[in-house]
């Protein structure tokens, strides 16, 4: 039996699958409010040529003009790879109170792997965080992708 997360959770890793088809990161993100999604995203800095265009920043975007304000306060967010500071510091401006993780990100994640923003004293929102929600499968295809792009590049400088 599939959990609400998870089913959730899926739908972030379709999200995931868009950014790999067209060659990028496969980071995918959904905002539920009132158990309906409300925002997708995927990461597109390749794609957009710009820094701020990954997966949660997108969905967040969408969600706002969605609820009609910057706040998402009975929103969950649901992403496959553990928020970078910039995303992370998104979410907790954004108010969202509670996010889902597929995989955590040793080398760039602050939901607790480097620096853990959610829970930082000094800000007025702490976001409740919940991860390893289908971790493996995120994983997987993040592992896939690093070990594709080396074999390319190996395959360049040949």
């Amino acid at each position: 039996m599939m959990t609400v997360d998870e089913k959730y959770m899926k739908q972030a890793i379709l999200q995931a699958k868009k950014a790999l088809m067209i060659n990028e990161v496969p980071i995918g993100c959904v905002i539920v409010h009132d158990g309906k999604v409300i925002a997708r995203g995927y990461n597109r800095r390749i794609t957009d040529r710009s820094t701020l265009a990954h997966a949660e920043i997108n969905a967040i975007r969408k969600a706002c003009k969605v609820i009609g304000d910057w706040r998402l306060e009975d929103c969950t967010m649901y992403v496959t790879l553990e928020p970078c500071p910039m995303c992370a510091g998104a979410i907790v401006q954004a108010r969202i109170p509670r996010v889902v993780i597929g995989c955590m990100n040793p080398k760039a994640g602050c939901a607790g792997s480097v620096l853990d923003m959610f829970h930082e004293q000094g800000f007025n929102h702490q976001v409740e965080m919940v991860s390893g929600v289908l971790g493996e499968m995120c994983s997987a295809m993040m592992k896939q992708f690093f070990s594709d792009l080396r074999k390319k590049q190996q395959t360049v400088f040949q």
